[in-house]
């Protein structure tokens, strides 16, 4: 079976924060910014990697939510334990150095784990955790 990951999904509040952390901070590409009815659905990606996507959509468009689900998906955004992305780079302490140029919310600078990895944490404006993982080939 040929199964790729083409496109994952993750809640912004502020369209423009949103295009600064992934474009500027994060180095990404935007691939599409499309605006409905004032909301904005903007699709990142890492350069070199066009087949891979994150799709940043407004939480408010996602159809069936009772009013009491949207507060609760927007309290836990707001605490950052609603979405998590797990990024992966040869150099962690480098591409550290170079998020923290942004403005970021930094939540556990490098460090080697004792589950074996080396990885560092950061909020993207909207909350969700982004996990940096150093991977060596």
């Amino acid at each position: 079976m040929d199964i790729t990951i083409h496109s994952s999904f993750l809640p912004h509040t502020d369209p423009a924060a949103t295009l600064a952390f992934y474009r500027d901070t994060l180095g990404f590409e935007v691939r599409s910014d499309v605006e409905y009815g004032g909301l904005h659905w903007i699709t990142v990606g890492p350069a070199g990697q066009p087949g891979t996507s994150v799709v940043l959509y407004p939480p408010d468009a996602t159809p069936g939510l009772s009013d009491t689900e949207r507060r609760t998906v927007a309290e836990m955004m707001a605490k950052g334990t609603y979405a998590t992305l797990l990024l992966a780079t040869p150099d962690l302490d480098a591409t550290f150095e170079r998020v923290q140029t942004g403005t970021v919310d930094v939540v556990q600078e490098p460090m080697d784990q004792p589950y074996g990895v080396r990885d560092c944490a950061v909020r993207d404006p909207a909350g969700n955790l982004i996990r940096i993982q150093e991977v060596r080939s």
